[in-house]
């Protein structure tokens, strides 16, 4: 074997550490001491209306996987929540295919409005340490929060 190739074949392998260290570390930063197991998320979507008694808030849900996760009827303050496990990994390959997504559909009265409860990349960080993503949805638009005591206004209804 020539010096040549022996030298292409250390750069190679070299680099092929680089790119797995690499990975390994942004696992790191993401999900500590979760590098191969899989990690919870909390989704949960609660009714903020003040007044609404008699007109419930209704939604509907679907992964983006098409699978149909179901929905419900939301009086004043009611809430409908899943949970849903992946592995960081797992999170790394739906981020390159831009898929992870858990899509839901509101109505009140003659307003409608699609939103992603969760969506890959956006919320894997903005749902913190605990994993939790919590949605109010009150008149004037849709509320997030990853702790349930600050919430944040991400759009409204139009």
């Amino acid at each position: 074997m020539s010096l040549s190739n022996w030298n292409n074949k250390r750069i190679f392998v070299t680099v092929l550490l680089f790119i797995a260290l690499s990975i390994l570390v942004v696992c790191s930063i993401f999900h500590p001491g979760n590098y191969f197991s899989e990690v919870e998320y909390n989704v949960r979507v609660t009714n903020g209306f003040t007044n609404n008694s008699s007109l419930p808030l209704v939604i509907w849900c679907i992964s983006s996987e098409d699978m149909d996760i179901g929905g419900r009827a939301l009086q004043e303050r009611d809430d409908y929540s899943w949970s849903f496990k992946a592995s960081p990994f797992t999170f790394l390959w739906t981020w390159w295919q831009h898929n992870s997504n858990y899509r839901c559909t509101m109505k009140w009265d003659q307003r409608r409005k699609k939103f992603d409860a969760f969506k890959f990349p956006r919320d894997f960080r903005r749902c913190g340490p605990l994993r939790r993503c919590s949605w109010l949805v009150k008149e004037d638009g849709f509320y997030f929060s990853n702790d349930d005591l600050d919430w944040n206004k991400d759009f409204s209804w139009s």
